[in-house]
C-alpha cells in the first residue's frame, strides 16, 4: 500500500512523539509537572505565532473556540501524563498512554453515531489485559500506583483531542487553531501550579533544554496533526499513532530502561489490541 504524504508525515511525528516520553521523564527530576507543561506549550505557542503571525489579523471567534477546545484536551492529556512520569518510566507511560487508541472508535460512536464493529471490543479487551501486565501484580488487587492512574486518566482527553481535530479539520484556519490550542495548553498549565501547590523550580539547563526542545516538537506535532487529519480519517490516523509506544519503548531501552518480560508482553498486547480494533474499521470503510 502506497502511503500519502499526510500519512508519511504522521508516521514521522509518531516517532518524534515516542521520543518525548524519555525527555519528559528526565525533566521531571528537575521541575514540577504543571510548570513544565505550561512552559513547554508556551514555547510551542510562541514558535507557532512566529510562523503564522500574518494570519492572526483575521482571527475569528470560531478559530478561538476550536483552538481552546483542543487546547484544553492537550492540557489535560499532557498534564496528567507528565504527572505520571514523575513516578513511572517513559516506556511504561507510553504503553499505558496507547490505551487512547482503542477508545477512538467508541468516541466516534458517541460523536458521529456510528457503532464500532465487534473487533473494536476485542481490541479494547486485549489492550486492557496488556495494561494489567504493564502495571504488574498490584493491578490484580486494584492497587495501581498514582503514576499509572494519572496516565490512564490522560488517555481520555488525548482521545478527545483526536476527535476534536477531525471535527474541526477543514473548517478552521490551520495556523490560527494551532496558535490558540498551544497557547491555551500553556496558560492552563501555569494556572494549575498554585492549585496543585507547585512552585517555580530552581533554574536548570536540563528542564530548560527539555522545555525548548519539546516545545518545538509539540509545535511540529500539533501542526502536522491539524494538517494531516484534514484528509486522513481518525481511524487511519490512530493506526499510525499506534507506533508511538513502540518508538518510546525502543528509545527507553537504548537509554537503559529495563522493563520486565511481563510488561513487554503487555505492551505487545496493547499494540495488538490497537491494531485489531482499528484495522477492522478500515476494512469496513474500504468496502463501503
Amino acid at each position: 500500500m502506497r502511503l500519502r504524504p499526510q500519512e508519511t508525515a504522521l508516521i514521522a511525528i509518531t516517532a518524534i512523539w515516542g521520543s518525548t516520553f524519555l525527555l519528559v521523564h528526565w525533566a521531571m527530576q528537575h521541575s514540577g509537572p504543571w510548570f513544565f507543561v505550561g512552559i513547554r506549550f508556551l514555547v510551542a505557542g510562541v514558535i507557532s505565532v512566529v510562523i503564522f503571525r500574518r494570519v492572526l489579523r483575521g482571527i475569528r471567534w470560531p478559530d478561538i473556540g476550536a483552538g481552546v477546545a483542543i487546547g484544553v484536551m492537550i492540557y489535560l492529556g499532557y498534564g496528567l501524563q507528565t504527572v505520571g512520569l514523575q513516578t513511572i518510566d517513559s516506556s511504561t507511560s507510553a504503553f499505558i498512554t496507547a490505551m487512547y487508541v482503542p477508545m477512538v472508535p467508541f468516541a466516534q460512536w458517541a460523536v458521529f453515531r456510528k457503532r464500532p464493529p465487534a473487533m473494536a471490543f476485542v481490541g479494547a479487551g486485549l489492550a486492557f489485559v496488556g495494561l494489567m501486565l504493564i502495571a504488574g501484580p498490584d493491578a490484580l488487587t486494584l492497587t495501581l500506583g498514582a503514576g499509572e492512574i494519572a496516565t490512564m486518566l490522560s488517555t481520555l482527553p488525548i482521545a478527545a483531542e483526536i476527535i476534536l481535530i477531525s471535527v474541526f479539520a477543514g473548517k478552521i484556519d490551520l495556523g490560527r487553531i494551532t496558535i490558540v490550542q498551544l497557547l491555551t495548553a500553556g496558560v492552563l498549565g501555569l494556572l494549575t501550579m498554585p492549585v496543585a501547590g507547585e512552585s517555580v523550580p530552581e533554574f536548570s539547563w536540563i528542564w530548560v533544554g527539555c522545555a525548548v526542545g519539546l516545545g518545538a516538537a509539540s509545535c511540529i506535532i500539533q501542526l502536522t496533526m491539524n494538517w494531516a487529519q484534514k484528509s486522513v480519517s481518525p481511524t487511519r490516523a490512530t493506526i499510525i499513532y499506534a507506533g508511538e509506544p513502540v518508538w518510546a519503548g525502543v528509545i527507553g531501552r537504548i537509554a537503559g530502561e529495563r522493563l520486565p518480560a511481563t510488561a513487554l508482553i503487555g505492551g505487545g498486547l496493547v499494540v495488538l489490541g490497537i491494531l485489531a480494533s482499528e484495522l477492522k474499521l478500515v476494512r469496513r470503510r474500504a468496502r463501503e
